[in-house]
């Protein structure tokens, strides 16, 4: 067998005697160096090779056997969901890492398997993150001699060489690589994303040659760029592709080809001819939104890794160019590398395989990244929802479920669906869930009509494999919305009101639909939520109405009263629901007493203790208390809203006009401390003696306490009134003979020598009818004018 001369050849001895000493390897090699095509042929043994995506596995077992001259199935051969070519001649076997789980779940020491190769361990996929822990553990427990290579197109492979174990070497091959000129190609104003990657197509069409490779992040995008480039030879390359169209991709061609791809195109593939790259910048990421019940893809910025990959495809076989559709400035502001999908994606899946594993919360397991607690415990939750898991552990029917090779909540539905419906309706309409990428419509029924009629072979292929794996009822009849509901129960979504196109969904989250409108109920199969909207978007949903919502999801049925305060007053009702939403109710004349105090008090809390009836007198008393609280502490209790509210007697109360007969200076005087309370009145006292006779009001509402009074009525006062057993002056706010504020003081002495005698020279000649002495430090003190 000769090898191509690609740069991981000068490693395959190194890597062979690092296996055979340590047991465990990191090989750290960029796209291009022959890791995914060379390594497992020089491999000794049994060889398994997991790799992210279905498209890669196909294309690393073609180009090996064509390698070795021989056809797929051969001495290399690959198995993906619905689809295997391996023999007894099969040394080498292609799998995906969800295959690879499934296998390991059923034969934990891989019998027969030498060697297990975990490719592009760098995307951090979610099931590759899975795999590598159970692997690692089985290896531990029951197959110490099984070799595990793990490859890297990155070189921080240090973390990934700790978990392997402490003494797993890291061996690097260098790519040769020819240089890349990037060229940046912001968006114009309101420029959709498929004008703008379509003008820069056109832009690399005119400045380069060869073919050229376009990075987009969905198949939807793939198929309006296409739009826009009507007339040229553009091909699709996404892993839901048919292989022969896969295969079309990833051979060169007589005319200049545009390959329009997503992700799979980035590492483990290679489209040869490539010497222009068009990156939109963009990439598809799970995200789950646990608050609001919405989890899938969202559209996210690629990290700055990741475009440097994209734009390595440039420089593979020649000088090349990547055309970035950002502005140059935005490159700094792209995250380093891409966030692990462990960390964001929805983790039911994931917890289905771990209680299979025996160890549902993964605590005993070496992990790469843990899985966060709370989206743990929420995959946790819905697998309990579904009956795949108790208290004791996963159930019978979760390993069924799991058996399926489905997310838990299609199984569920493929599983119940085919009871009701029969295996082949319910399995055509869990194929379309499993992949919505089948479908551009927003309505499952106009969707299945169109597969129904077009029968595409890999939704024909996947409808075959389901159709199989379960028994269904002899009779078979046709209702999508109910396979919708079975999987998403709580998406089951009623229209808010007549008309509109906004629905809220059992799960309590409000989202609107441009699908069908002429329903009052949804069965929502797809929804998301754009950041800074506060509702959801249905992506893809099916007529249903109330009957078969109840049907679909009794879990979520529940019949209560619901004693609450809305719109302002207390609303009693029985109310039957289906989860958040609200099928019937009616008033309750006698509501529960708890129910009852619990709603006011929430009224209380949310509008506030002015709701009670509230004197003048009743207010300065709160204030008053409050400052002795500030200033002198216990005993004086807090006067706060929550502590007035946990003092409201509310036995006699039942709507809010109730509430304002309650007296807040009665509660006041059930708070006053007993026997401090005789104290109130010397230690912060209702109002002041001045020197004048007048006994005047002191203000609490301010920082401090001050005292409002006219310059002429504290003649002779020198001392600052001090009150709270002296311990805090009280500032003295002087007015003017028509009260208006001329200073502010907390030191009287100070204001007669160096204040008064400026406010004196301004104020005489504007009030020459009221006394302005030279020393008002002997002057008496008067409340009248000058006598004549």
């Amino acid at each position: 067998m000769r090898l191509p001369d690609l740069p991981v050849r000068a490693v395959l001895d190194e890597l062979n005697d690092a296996l055979a000493k340590h047991g465990t390897t990191v090989l750290v090699a960029p796209p291009g160096t022959g890791k995914t095509t060379l390594v497992p042929l020089a491999l000794p043994g049994r060889v398994l090779v997991a790799e992210p995506r279905r498209l890669a596995a196909r294309a690393a077992a073609a180009r090996m056997s064509e390698l070795l001259g021989e056809q797929v199935g051969g001495t290399v051969g690959y198995a993906v969901r619905g689809d295997r070519r391996t023999s007894k001649q099969t040394r080498i076997e292609v799998v995906t890492s969800g295959l690879l789980l499934r296998r390991l779940q059923h034969d934990p020491e891989l019998t027969g398997v030498d060697v297990v190769l975990l490719d592009e361990c760098h995307e951090r996929h979610l099931d590759a993150d899975l795999l590598l822990a159970l692997l690692l553990d089985a290896r531990e427990g029951l197959r110490p001699d099984l070799k595990v290579l793990a490859t890297s197109a990155t070189v921080a492979a240090q973390r990934l060489a700790q978990i392997l174990g402490t003494d797993t070497p890291v061996i690097e091959a260098h790519a040769r690589t020819f240089p890349v000129e990037t060229t940046y190609v912001p968006p114009a104003r309101n420029e959709r994303l498929e004008q703008h990657v379509a003008r820069t197509v056109h832009k690399a069409l005119s400045e380069t040659d060869g073919d050229i490779l376009v990075f987009l992040p969905g198949v939807g995008e793939i198929r309006r760029v296409t739009q826009q480039l009507n007339g040229l030879n553009v091909l699709p390359l996404h892993g839901r592709l048919a292989a022969k169209a896969q295969d079309e991709a990833l051979k060169p061609g007589p005319r200049r080809r545009i390959v329009l791809a997503t992700a799979v195109a980035e590492s483990s593939l290679t489209v040869p001819g490539v010497r222009a790259v068009v990156d939109a910048g963009l990439a598809r990421s799970p995200r789950a939104d646990h608050r609001r019940g919405l989890s899938g893809l969202v559209t996210t910025r690629v990290s700055a890794a990741v475009a440097d990959q994209r734009a390595g495809r440039a420089g593979r076989e020649a000088p090349g160019r990547v055309y970035r559709c950002w502005p140059e400035h935005e490159q700094a502001t792209l995250p380093r590398y891409p966030e692990p999908e462990i960390r964001t994606a929805e983790l039911t899946r994931l917890a289905l395989e771990l209680a299979c594993w025996g160890t549902p919360d993964g605590s005993n397991l070496t992990w790469w990244d843990a899985p966060p607690a709370g989206a743990l415990a929420a995959g946790q939750q819905t697998l309990k929802a579904l009956g795949a898991l108790d208290d004791s552990g996963v159930t019978d029917r979760g390993r069924r479920i799991a058996e399926l090779g489905l997310h838990p909540r299609l199984g569920r539905a493929l599983l119940d669906g085919a009871r009701e419906l029969g295996a082949k309706p319910t399995a055509e309409v869990v194929a379309l869930l499993d992949d919505d990428s089948l479908t551009a419509s927003r309505d499952v029924e106009s969707a299945m009509s169109a597969l129904r009629r077009d029968r595409p072979s890999s939704w024909k292929r996947e409808v075959q494999r389901l159709s199989a794996l379960v028994e269904g009822s002899a009779a078979t009849r046709d209702d999508p919305a109910l396979v919708v509901a079975l999987a998403h129960p709580e998406r089951l979504a009623k229209r808010r009101q007549p008309g509109s196109r906004s629905y809220l969904m059992a799960g309590g989250t409000a989202v609107e639909t441009d699908g069908p409108t002429d329903s009052e109920w949804l069965a929502v199969a797809v929804a998301d939520r754009e950041p800074g909207r506060a509702h959801g978007k249905v992506r893809l949903a099916a007529r249903a109405d109330q009957e078969l919502a109840e049907r679909a999801a009794p879990a979520l049925l529940s019949e209560a009263d619901e004693v609450t305060w809305a719109n302002g007053d207390v609303v009693a009702r029985r109310v039957r629901r289906l989860g958040a939403i609200v099928l019937a109710e009616r008033p309750i004349k006698s509501p529960d007493p708890d129910q009852l105090r619990n709603a006011l008090t929430e009224g209380l809390r949310r509008e506030g203790v002015t709701l009670l009836h509230w004197t003048q007198d009743a207010s300065r008393q709160r204030q008053r208390m409050e400052f002795l609280r500030v200033h002198l502490g216990d005993p004086w209790p807090d006067v706060s809203d929550d502590a007035i509210i946990r003092n409201v007697d509310l036995a006699t109360a039942r709507k809010r006009a109730d509430l304002a007969k309650i007296s807040a200076q009665h509660i006041l005087q059930t708070m006053l401390p007993w026997p401090a309370a005789t104290r109130l009145d010397e230690l912060a006292p209702d109002r002041i003696e001045v020197p004048s006779g007048s006994r005047i009001r002191v203000d609490y509402t301010a920082d401090g306490p001050v005292l409002p009074v006219k310059v002429q009525e504290t003649f002779g006062w020198t001392d600052t009134p001090r009150i709270a057993d002296g311990r805090v002056p009280v500032v003295l706010h002087l007015l003017s003979p028509a009260g208006r504020p001329v200073a502010v003081t907390g030191d009287l002495a100070s204001f007669w020598r160096q204040g008064y005698p400026q406010v004196r020279s301004e104020l005489r000649g504007r009030y020459p009818k009221h006394p302005w002495p030279d020393d008002p430090v002997t002057a008496v003190p008067t409340r009248r004018t000058k006598p004549r």
